[in-house]
């Protein structure tokens, strides 16, 4: 008999949530080095970025008792990363820096490390400024949009994943009908 409520939350060990929980704290360094503190900018990119990790991990978290509401929240995140792309793409535009090419050596380069924390994308960042091949925020901004890349990816195959899930099983109100219909025939009332 299946549970009323399934396993659910374990976002923690979710790819998509880890990469984003780095991209927050990326773009909080970035922001507060390369955006005045006192603009909306700054804001409005570390909110983005918050709202992408803390909209995975509640969409988890309440995947138990409504499979709508975790496909919502993931797509919420996914719509917030997307935010987040177009501001760090804006930020490049507007201080005339490069765009990197996917293709991009240097973009092939921080997927082969695979950063685990901001101290670790920072020392790429160093090591990159330092072998000339490019500035500081140039070389920041593109690893964020590099990471943001991935992220992305993830979470539309989440999203993917979920929405099968739900045409395949249905949500809590279905668990709900089946588990008393199970319940009523177990009991000889469904007669």
């Amino acid at each position: 008999m299946e549970p009323l409520i399934p396993k659910h939350g374990g976002y923690r060990d979710l790819l998509s949530f880890q990469l984003s929980r780095l991209i927050f704290d990326i773009t909080i360094r970035f922001c507060d080095k390369f955006i005045g503190r006192r603009s909306r900018t700054h804001d409005q990119m570390v909110q983005a970025a918050r709202s992408g990790v803390q909209n995975i991990a509640e969409g988890s978290q309440g995947s138990g008792t409504s499979k709508k509401f975790e496909l919502k929240l993931t797509s919420v995140a996914r719509a917030s990363l997307e935010e987040l792309v177009l501001d760090y793409e804006d930020f490049l535009r507007q201080n005339q820096l490069s765009i990197w090419e996917y293709g991009d050596a240097r973009r092939k380069e921080l997927a082969r490390i695979r950063p685990n924390s901001a101290d670790e994308f920072a020392l790429w960042v160093k090591k990159l400024s330092e072998q000339n091949r490019g500035t500081i925020s140039e070389i920041a901004a593109n690893g964020v949009l590099t990471l943001l890349s991935v992220a992305c990816t993830l979470l539309d195959k989440q999203l993917a994943a979920q929405a099968k899930a739900f045409q395949q099983n249905g949500g809590f109100t279905e668990r709900l009908y089946r588990t008393r219909k199970s319940q009523q025939m177990g009991d000889g009332h469904g007669q």
